[in-house]
């Protein structure tokens, strides 16, 4: 059955099937983290050469019930035809207490996983072309206002036009976008400019998650594959406070409730499905009190970057490196 991404809501709650294809990476997060929310369950996240790879424990993990474990949402990365015997041998099982969202790429018309999902009366077809410039300057616009931002349309093409037609692109220029503009009503386009030019084979999001997550090793490969001046620092911190101060509400609710998928689950705004597990980590790894304390650590190298702008690469280097080594789980 063929829906439309806006057509979610009509998906009954007892679908167990569902295939996502398509190039807009963004659209397909935006629809999966929609399937997920409207159901209470644990995640698994899979690869499809990781299935073909270790095919019996994930079987064992779809067809093993437990009394003390929510409903199961598997999800399926790099989804293609290779994976059809399977899938198909799963519909034919009575499956219960289980979603299954399969995240495909580009799927051509003679797909056999794409007819298979098309037909079946059970199984929803979500496809997830590009978009256009008329929905990405909506969303665009929408953010500016929410924000309170006031911003030029030609500034909005700009960013649009930066974008490839992908949504999942333009949140992460908008990000960037609002961890600059903190307490600005304005931004001009010579800073929107210099934003989303802003060279990176790494994004800044995944500099500060796998700081937060402890992973220095991952942390030194981005550090060597980036040239970053003095101009981008501000940027990361500002980065580095807002994904702080996520996890510290995420944490002090974690510490009232004392369960980390309905604290992820039920977090607002919404956690995207595929940050789900890295916010796990963080959350493992960072309590309530020292969270408190890194971000007055942040706002304090703020502070020494602007007393000494032309150090900033190294203060905010020697940074990241120090909070993803110290020993914050106590």
């Amino acid at each position: 059955m063929i829906l439309k991404t806006f057509e979610l809501r009509k998906i009954s709650n007892n679908t167990i099937f569902y295939l996502l294809y398509g190039k807009n990476e963004g659209l397909k997060t935006e629809c999966i983290n929609k399937i997920i929310n409207k159901n209470n369950g644990k995640i698994f996240n899979y690869d499809e050469k990781q299935i073909k790879e270790q095919l019996e424990p994930f079987y064992e993990n779809i067809l093993s019930n437990s009394l003390f474990e929510d409903e199961k949402i598997i999800i399926i990365n790099r989804g293609s035809d290779k994976i059809y015997e399977i899938i198909a041998d799963l519909i034919d099982r009575n499956l219960n207490n289980i979603k299954i969202i399969i995240n495909a790429g580009i799927l051509e018309t003679k797909s056999k996983l794409r007819s298979l999902f098309e037909k079946g009366q059970n199984l929803v077809c979500i496809p997830t072309y590009p978009d256009n410039h008329v929905t990405l300057s909506r969303l665009t616009s929408d953010f500016f206002k929410s924000e309170k931002i006031s911003v030029s349309q030609q500034n909005i093409n700009l960013i649009v036009e930066k974008c490839n037609g992908d949504r999942n692109n333009l949140y992460n220029e908008l990000s960037k976008i609002k961890n600059f503009a903190i307490n600005k009503e304005k931004i001009s386009s010579q800073e929107i400019l210099k934003l989303i030019n802003l060279s990176e084979n790494y994004g800044l999001s995944e500099l500060i998650d796998n700081c937060l997550s402890k992973n220095k090793k991952k942390i030194i490969n981005i550090l060597n594959e980036n040239n970053y001046n003095t101009e981008d620092c501000i940027i990361i911190l500002r980065t580095f406070l807002s994904k702080a101060k996520r996890i510290l509400k995420l944490a002090n609710q974690l510490e009232l409730n004392k369960d980390v998928n309905k604290t992820i689950n039920t977090a607002k705004p919404p956690i995207f499905w595929k940050d789900k597990d890295i916010v796990k980590i963080q959350l493992n790894k960072w309590k309530p009190k020292k969270i408190k304390e890194l971000i007055k650590s942040i706002n304090n190298i703020e502070l020494e970057i602007k007393k000494s702008y032309g150090n900033s690469v190294l203060i905010i280097t020697n940074f990241i490196l120090e909070k993803a080594s110290s020993d914050i789980n106590n």
